[in-house]
C-alpha cells in the first residue's frame, strides 16, 4: 500500500511529499506521528519543494551574469555602498511599487554584481527577473524585427517583474535602438521595475541617447523617482588582481 501511495504521489508530481513520506517510513517517524502531524509534515515538505524549484527556475530564467547575493557584497563607505540601504533594496519593495534603480560608477566597481544580487533576491521572493546586456538586447531585438519574432520578444520582456539592463550606454544608440528602448521603457513605465547599470553618470544620459524628443521621453520615465546608487572608488577587479599578485610575491 505504501509503495502504491508513493507511486501515486509521483504521478501527481508531489515530489516533496513523496520524499518526506518515504523518509518517514524508513526512519520510523510515521508510527510516532498523529494523523494531523503527518499531514502537516507532508504538506510542508511539498510546499518547500515547490518553492525551491520555483526559485531555481526563476534564477535559471533570469540568466544572471554573476551568482551573487547581498550577504557577499563588499560594504564600504568609501565605495558609497551602505549596508542598511542595500538590505532595504534587497526587500524588493521597490519592485512591488514599480519603481526603478539606477546604478552608476566606473568599470569594475561592482555595479553588475550588485544588480545581480538584488535580482537574485527578487527571484527568491517570487518575482520574474531578466538580466541582459543592453547592447546585446538591442541587437537581438533588431534581428527579431527582421525575422518576425519582435512582438513575441517584446511581450516576454514586458512580462518580467524586474528587467536588469546592464552596461547601459557602452555603445551609442542609433535610430532603431532608441525606438526599441523607448518601447521597452514605455511598456514598463508604472507597471514593472527596471534596474539600469552604467559607467556613464545619469547627468550624461540625455546626450548619450540623443534625439531630444525621445531622450526626454525615456529619461522622464526612467529617472523620475528612481533610486540611485552612485558607486565610487577604485576598480574591485584591479584591486583584487593587485592583492592576488601581492600574495604570490609574498609566497615567493
Amino acid at each position: 500500500m505504501n509503495e502504491e501511495t508513493l507511486h501515486k504521489m509521483k504521478q501527481m508530481k508531489f515530489f516533496g511529499m513523496a520524499r518526506a513520506f518515504r523518509a518517514s517510513l524508513e526512519d520510523g517517524r510515521m508510527a510516532k506521528l498523529t494523523s494531523d502531524e503527518m499531514l502537516s509534515m507532508l504538506v510542508e515538505s511539498e510546499w518547500d519543494d515547490r518553492n525551491n524549484r520555483r526559485i531555481e527556475r526563476n534564477v535559471r530564467n533570469a540568466k544572471f551574469r554573476y551568482k551573487a547575493n547581498l550577504e557577499q557584497l563588499y560594504f564600504d563607505v568609501n565605495r558609497n555602498v551602505d549596508r542598511n540601504q542595500m538590505m532595504r533594496l534587497g526587500e524588493c519593495t521597490f519592485i512591488g511599487r514599480h519603481e526603478n534603480l539606477l546604478i552608476t560608477g566606473s568599470t569594475g566597481i561592482g555595479k553588475s554584481y550588485i544588480a545581480s544580487a538584488i535580482g537574485n533576491q527578487a527571484c527568491v521572493l517570487g518575482y520574474k527577473v531578466f538580466y541582459v546586456n543592453t547592447s546585446k538586447l538591442l541587437s537581438r531585438l533588431k534581428m527579431a524585427k527582421a525575422d518576425g519574432s519582435y512582438i513575441k520578444e517584446i511581450a516576454r520582456i514586458e512580462k518580467q517583474d524586474l528587467l536588469i539592463l546592464d552596461d547601459f550606454g557602452l555603445q551609442p544608440f542609433d535610430n532603431i535602438g532608441r525606438a526599441i528602448l523607448m518601447e521597452i521603457i514605455e511598456d514598463r513605465h508604472g507597471k514593472r521595475s527596471t534596474i539600469i547599470t552604467s559607467q556613464v553618470p545619469v547627468s550624461h544620459w540625455y546626450d548619450l541617447i540623443g534625439e531630444q524628443t525621445i531622450a526626454d521621453a525615456i529619461l522622464d520615465r526612467i529617472v523620475h523617482d528612481a533610486y540611485r546608487l552612485e558607486l565610487v572608488g577604485e576598480s574591485l577587479r584591479r584591486r583584487n588582481k593587485s592583492k592576488f599578485l601581492e600574495e604570490i610575491e609574498t609566497e615567493k
